[in-house]
């Protein structure tokens, strides 16, 4: 797969002057006024349940918005358009396709029958009218700043968001219609369920990942010039394919039956829908970030000078795990004032290389340049003048094990105590 990595402006007060800025504008205005009437009715009738709702899906977004953003470490989105990314799809892709499942599930049952709506209904109505509504936000981006989509990886970015956005939002909207439905009053347990099921352990492998997957999609449709408009168009219709394939899989019947209700039935159900999808995007975000990064770090590669970057540094701001081997090697020769100063550099690292795809001619000097220049002092007072990796601690491998061992134990108990009920 080819990709074409160009230059990109910083998007700002330009926005306003895009007729397409004020479009989706007005549809994110829209979709928050519905959703605002629509909160306002569950406030009315569950206040706990709702402050919990929202209260606890909002702190699932924040590790996902936050690990989302540092996907593409060298080129930043900008703050400005993950939030249009996450607006639309928690205001507009939402509130499109509420009315529009329904009405594609009722048709599913007038020229099918009701037996296959009721088993497939929500398989296929959800997916088509979430999926192409979701992918649209990503579209919206292209539309009001096109320069800054210019690698697949920030297409996935911003298909995320978009899919994050959407999943938190309707994740309250379930977890309200899970209270509803108990009958039980202005209670907060069938909340805390619907926040274990569809938020701890569907999360990883629901609307974020698909919104990730079209939005690779989208990323490959307009920064591959080089390849024919019939290959590119090809290749987004079978990223968003696969985003509605992956999700009709796992809105599908299937395993519903037959695998019982215990821990490791519901822990297969959750692999086996939501595994291939996964694999898939961490493939693609793998394979975006490693091409990226060999383009800025060749960039910066041009400058030779290694007060501004070493040798050894240009092979660890390419990867991502060895940029955060530089960052632990700091803390443990030098202390955590120099661990995030080794952050800092390496983000003032990438800004540069940034600025250098940008500029036309050599750049001699320029903001980025001259924060690398004071971070390296600031190391080198510290002790630590160079952002390399060091051998792998046995702190860190058994802090490794432990987070996972400790991770595996918490999912393990969900699984149980869902099975169990």
């Amino acid at each position: 797969m080819s990709e074409a990595v160009r230059p990109g402006g910083v998007p700002g007060l330009a926005l306003a002057r895009k007729p397409a800025f004020w479009v989706v504008f007005l549809l994110i205005a829209a979709g928050a006024l519905r959703i605002g009437q629509i909160g306002g009715r569950f406030f009315g009738t569950y206040p706990l349940a709702t402050v919990t709702a929202v209260g606890l899906f909002a702190l699932l977004a924040v590790p996902f918005w936050l690990f989302v953003s540092e996907l593409d470490f060298l080129e930043r989105e900008p703050p400005s358009l993950r939030v249009v990314a996450f607006a639309w799809g928690g205001l507009v892709a939402t509130t499109v396709s509420i009315p529009g499942s329904t009405a594609l599930e009722n048709l599913i049952a007038k020229l099918g029958s009701p037996h296959l709506a009721a088993d497939w209904g929500a398989a296929l109505a959800g997916p088509t009218v979430e999926e192409i509504a979701k992918t649209l936000g990503v579209v919206a981006i292209v539309l009001i700043a096109r320069a800054q989509v210019n690698s697949v990886l920030d297409g996935v970015v911003y298909g995320a968001l978009v899919g994050l956005g959407f999943q938190i939002v309707e994740d309250v909207v379930f977890a309200i219609g899970a209270v509803a439905l108990a009958g039980q009053g202005d209670q907060i347990q069938p909340v805390v369920t619907t926040f274990l099921v569809r938020g701890f352990l569907a999360g990883v492998w629901s609307h974020t990942l698909f919104g990730a997957l079209a939005g690779a999609g989208i990323g490959y449709l307009v920064v591959n010039p080089d390849r024919t408009r019939r290959h590119r168009i090809t290749m987004a219709g079978l990223a968003l394919f696969g985003a509605w394939a992956s999700h009709v899989l796992w809105n599908s019947p299937l395993f519903r039956e037959g695998l019982g209700n215990g821990a490791l039935a519901l822990l297969a159900v959750l692999v086996f829908k939501g595994l291939p999808p996964l694999l898939l995007i961490l493939w693609l975000v793998r394979r975006a970030h490693d091409r990226e990064a060999a383009y800025y770090v060749a960039k910066l590669a041009t400058l030779r000078d290694p007060a501004l970057i070493t040798d050894n540094e240009l092979r660890v701001l390419g990867s991502g795990s060895r940029r955060a081997a530089a960052r632990r090697h700091a803390a443990a020769q030098a202390g955590h004032r120099a661990r995030a100063t080794v952050r800092r550099l390496q983000r003032a690292q990438a800004r540069l290389a940034v600025d250098l795809s940008r500029a036309s001619t050599p750049v001699p000097e320029t903001a980025a340049a001259s924060e690398v220049r004071a971070h390296r002092a600031r190391l080198e007072t510290l002790g630590h003048p160079e952002a390399v990796e060091g051998a792998p601690s046995w702190r860190h491998t058994a802090s490794t094990v432990g987070t996972a061992a400790l991770a595996i134990a918490v999912v393990w108990a969900a699984l149980s105590a869902l099975g169990g009920g």
